[in-house]
């Protein structure tokens, strides 16, 4: 992301569109944010937001919003996007999945580099400064050491209906409670022992003030800083810290964080004005969370379908998280497009799976080439066509609406025996069928055009012992070859696709489709598991026509009547491709 700070003016941008872009625009204009320079002394951009995951699994749908949102605002008012991992809890965060957030974020189509170098940042990058203002509040009077138990914390916390009672340790003195908090931090302590609390309000309507937890003990290896620490920083007192050492302006959640946002402006109100933050400070901003039909996205529930093999894997393409979404097919581009459509708002609702199947479509329609596949093989015998000959056929790689590709061809021969899909063929046809049945003892057997190819007459088929067709035999018409003078001359309802046999691309061809049939699957304390969709993927084998062989790790085609297609980016070698249906070319989905 490319960003122009040249003597800290902003670009116009866009007219606002929702409320965050009001925001922001009042702020410009007011220059809120524009007299702040960094720690060289040079100014900063007057918008600088971050998308901040906890590096405790992999991302999901969900998340695709919250970076679109906030990489986007960035990007469209000449600001700065920071990439932040909020690592306070060890015993949750590994290694695989800083890689796997930062992998999918770029796949997304985000950076996180400007001019002034990259803004990677990790929270335990700040442990001791966040150490470091702890002891101030618990110097200031501001904080202090609890020894109740968990138990006992919860019951004196009391709820929405009850006011809290103070912990009979609220009134230690400073000394003692930092004489404690470095004890702690000396690993005396076994973990709950104590905990660190900011000294509020335990009346508070709002439970997020009653004397918050803002340091505990964990003996755990951390990731990054291995054994240096046993205390480690809770979240809600990390991240308002985290986004001022960083220089955030706007700090954009969704609105599960908003009753926690008093607590944030109270900590940076006190640390800043004890000189520990810099003026002005970032203020939180909440919108609604992305919310999609059919879709999961508590990290709980998926590591459990993860961990029962009930999908192989985070990358499985069942599922919502980002790798498994890109595996499934889908492109940075069409999500973008969804998240954009899908709006930012405060009000929670959701989103039916249609619209990013149907952003999908819009995004792959103009430029996924075409290609034939055939899904479910039956033979066609052109008994008149000599054996062992071809005839070469060629057709358009983008369909006729996008005349910027007219001349890119694909190449496949025809010969005489072919695969067409099964369904092209009934021996006793229905009303309206237009596709190959057999002569009957008073009318001929129907007429078809091969697309690209030649009109066929259908004059008998084959059956196994179980009374299964297995071929279907026919005759062509030499002078009816597509693009050919004569073929005018036939006048054909049906026209079907094909692959000549000789020729084919025997392939593993992945049909997935939506993991659950219950639009809500988990609402209301529903057992997910039994909303499981035991159609959510078949593995076939398809013949693919002869220039998909050598198709590369996420090559995407419009397989042509069966829908958009993707080689497996995990799965799938040149000479040996392994597909995955992505989307159907519409939209009928039913349980």
């Amino acid at each position: 992301m490319s960003t122009d700070h040249t003597n800290g003016h902003t670009p116009p941008a866009p007219a606002s569109s929702n409320f965050l872009r009001g925001i922001i625009e009042t702020d410009l204009t007011a220059g809120a944010y524009a007299e702040r320079k960094d720690s060289q002394g040079q100014p900063l951009p007057q918008v600088v937001t971050r998308f901040p995951p906890e590096p405790n699994g992999y991302l999901h749908i969900g998340h695709a919003k919250s970076i679109c949102v906030n990489f986007g605002l960035a990007r469209d008012y000449a600001g700065r996007c920071n990439l932040r991992f909020d690592d306070t809890n060890p015993e949750k965060e590994e290694q695989e999945y800083v890689d796997t957030i930062i992998d999918s974020v770029r796949w997304l189509g985000f950076d996180w580099k400007d001019s002034t170098g990259e803004h990677l940042y990790f929270a335990s990058d700040y442990f001791d400064q966040l150490y470091s203002m702890a002891e101030y509040l618990i110097t200031a009077d501001l904080a202090y050491v609890d020894s109740q138990s968990a138990e006992q914390m919860a019951a004196n916390r009391g709820n929405f209906g009850e006011v809290g009672k103070d912990s009979p340790f609220r009134n230690r003195s400073a000394g003692e409670s930092l004489d404690l908090f470095r004890r702690m931090k000396a690993g005396e302590f076994k973990d709950g022992e104590h905990i660190v609390r900011a000294k509020i309000d335990m009346a508070s309507p709002n439970m997020n003030l009653r004397d918050p937890a803002i340091y505990r003990i964990r003996h755990a290896h951390h990731h990054r800083t291995g054994d240096k620490w046993c205390i480690y920083p809770m979240y809600d007192f990390t991240h308002p810290i985290s986004d001022a050492l960083e220089n955030i302006s706007h700090s954009i959640c969704t609105l599960e964080f908003q009753d926690h946002r008093p607590f944030y402006d109270w900590l940076l109100e006190h640390l800043s004005s004890a000189g520990f933050l810099q003026k002005p400070v970032p203020h939180q901003y909440e919108f609604s969370r992305l919310n999609v039909t059919y879709v999961i996205t508590s990290k709980r529930k998926l590591r459990q379908l993860v961990d029962e093999g009930i999908v192989d894997g985070w990358d499985d393409p069942r599922m919502p998280t980002l790798v498994g979404i890109r595996r499934r097919g889908f492109t940075p581009e069409s999500l973008q497009l969804f998240c954009d459509r899908t709006g930012v708002t405060k009000s929670d609702g959701w989103i039916d799976m249609s619209s990013l199947e149907g952003a999908l479509r819009e995004d792959l329609d103009p430029k996924a080439p075409r290609a034939s596949a055939v899904l479910q093989p039956l033979k066609l015998i052109i008994d008149n066509f000599p054996e062992g000959e071809t005839v070469a056929c060629h057709a358009p790689v983008y369909p006729p609406a996008h005349p910027e590709h007219a001349t890119a061809l694909r190449h496949f021969p025809i010969s005489n025996t072919l695969w067409i899909e099964q369904e092209d063929f009934m021996e006793t046809p229905v009303k309206g069928y237009f596709r190959l049945f057999p002569p009957t003892a008073d009318k001929p057997g129907s007429r078809v055009r091969l697309r690209h190819g030649y009109v066929v007459e259908c004059t008998g088929f084959e059956k196994d012992a179980d009374g299964k067709v297995i071929a279907v035999h026919c005759t062509y018409f030499p002078d009816s070859k597509s693009g050919t003078e004569g073929s005018a001359n036939y006048k054909v309802k049906g026209n079907i696709h094909w692959i000549s046999v000789a020729h084919a691309v025997e392939a593993e061809v992945r049909l997935y489709d939506r993991l659950f049939t219950d639009p809500h699957p988990d609402a209301g304390g529903k057992d997910f598991k039994a909303a499981l969709n035991p159609n959510a993927k078949k593995v076939i084998t398809a013949y693919l026509e002869p220039g998909l062989k050598d198709a590369k790790a996420e090559d995407r085609y419009q397989f042509e009547r069966h829908g958009y297609f993707v080689a497996d980016r995990i799965d799938s070698q040149p000479g040996k491709p392994v597909f995955n249906r992505t989307v159907t070319l519409k939209d009928s989905w039913v349980k």
